[in-house]
């Protein structure tokens, strides 16, 4: 079964169980109402008939009930002795067919009969013209009662049908009104899937209830979506061209080594150098191609000083090179929150660049400014264009590509430190005149400081 028919179905089940409900509380109220009047009104009869026995008795008792006696009633007189009938007045003959008894006290009840309208009757003792009790009974029958309630039952189910019309009206159009914003999220996301045309729903001019949120919340998902598959599609396509070099230069001394390398030893040897570095050039570019897809996943943050792992980072340099590091700090604790092992790799990747690119003195400064920490990586090489800067962090962009292959560069590593600084909520920059060197700049919000 369909969302939109369970919506009509569910609103016109529920509505005709309230109105059923309401109705019988209605009907039912109302005849309890209408009985206990009846009662009423019979006990204030019956009370004022003995009223007027007792009042009068000169007058023959006969006469005196019969000018009382119901229009569709009959009145009786009951002995105690075997519930005998002294007297019977009625203008319909059937009804002495209705049972009568004597009773000591005063009552009233309700006589059911089939196929025709229920009696309300009084019984009430009273002394007789002979001085012996006996049971006055008044029975009235309830015609006009029961047309009542007869028009009644017939207007609480023409006004039902007549509420329950709107109400189905009302749930098809509820359907279409929650089911509408559904259908074409729905038809978005199966043209998305077949045309990959990254289609949108229209949310302007919307009420802000949940179908807004949700559609709004489906415009992020596939505005994220076609930010990744388009980065997917960037990134492979350049992982393919820089792999295609090295792989054609492979194959390429490959070939030469089969035609002519088993006769010229220093073919041989040039073949099989080139063949290595290319080959040591293709896994670094795969380690960091993996390493960027790693870092682009979010890991568990803590609160780490940042100045602790710029000295560590240094310090593994100064044993590696003979390269003159300088490290300076305004405060010996910094702490900003992250991952320990994505921010020593950023630190690991400025330096390593400044090592490479310069050969003078690299400077790594760390300080506060307002609310954050300040990691300077300054180095003494040729420095970067303008028109280069905002490039140098795109994925495999190389300013010197000669050089850089020659340094062994990807093309990889500032994009990863790029990458990872914006996943710590800070940025990186740089600036750099040509001849004087660059400054790569890290912002992180600091935690606390001491």
């Amino acid at each position: 079964m369909k969302l939109s028919a369970k919506i009509r179905l569910f609103s016109s089940l529920f509505m005709l169980v309230l109105i059923l409900l309401v109705n019988t509380s209605i009907y039912f109220l109302f005849k309890n109402i209408s009985i206990n009047s009846e009662v009423d009104e019979m006990t204030s009869q019956t009370n004022e008939i003995v009223k007027t026995l007792n009042s009068n008795p000169e007058i023959a008792r006969s006469d005196l009930l019969r000018a009382y006696l119901p229009t569709d009633g009959m009145i009786r007189v009951v002995e105690e002795e075997n519930d005998r009938l002294l007297l019977t007045l009625t203008k319909k003959d059937s009804f002495t067919e209705l049972p009568a008894s004597f009773v000591k006290t005063e009552s009233n009840s309700i006589i059911h009969l089939d196929n025709q309208a229920n009696f309300v009757t009084i019984s009430k003792p009273i002394i007789w013209e002979n001085g012996e009790i006996v049971t006055l009974q008044v029975y009235k029958q309830l015609v006009a009662h029961t047309e009542t309630m007869q028009t009644l039952f017939y207007v609480l189910i023409v006004a039902s049908a007549i509420m329950l019309i709107p109400t189905i009206i009302a749930g098809v159009f509820l359907s279409r009104f929650i089911l509408n914003p559904i259908k074409a999220l729905t038809a978005a996301m199966k043209e998305n899937i077949t045309n990959t045309k990254w289609k949108k729903i229209y949310v302007e001019n919307r009420s802000r209830d949940e179908l807004y949120e949700m559609e709004n919340t489906f415009n992020t998902m596939i505005e994220y979506l076609k930010d990744n598959f388009e980065k997917q599609e960037t990134f492979v396509s350049d992982a393919s061209h820089e792999l295609k070099t090295p792989i054609s230069i492979v194959k390429s001394y490959a070939e030469l080594l089969e035609r002519r390398g088993q006769g010229n030893p220093e073919l041989f040897n040039e073949s099989i150098q080139a063949i290595e570095s290319e080959a040591d050039r293709m896994q670094k570019l795969v380690e960091q191609m993996l390493l960027l897809a790693r870092n682009q996943e979010k890991d568990a943050h803590e609160q780490i000083n940042i100045v602790d792992i710029c000295r560590e980072t240094v310090a593994k340099f100064k044993g590696a090179y003979n390269r003159e590091i300088i490290i300076e700090t305004e405060k010996d604790v910094l702490y900003v929150n992250g991952s320990q092992d994505q921010l020593q790799q950023v630190i690991y990747i400025l330096i390593d660049n400044a090592l490479k690119y310069s050969d003078g003195i690299v400077k790594l400064t760390i300080r506060r400014e307002n609310t954050n920490v300040i990691v300077n990586v300054q180095d003494s090489g040729q420095g970067i264009p303008n028109e280069e800067q905002e490039k140098i962090f795109d994925r495999f962009y190389r300013m010197e590509k000669s050089r850089n292959r020659d340094l062994g560069g990807t093309g990889l590593g500032l994009s990863i430190a790029k990458t990872i600084v914006a996943a710590h909520d800070g940025s990186l920059r740089v600036t750099s005149k040509a001849g004087e060197g660059s400054t790569f700049t890290i912002e992180f919000p600091i935690v606390k400081e001491s």
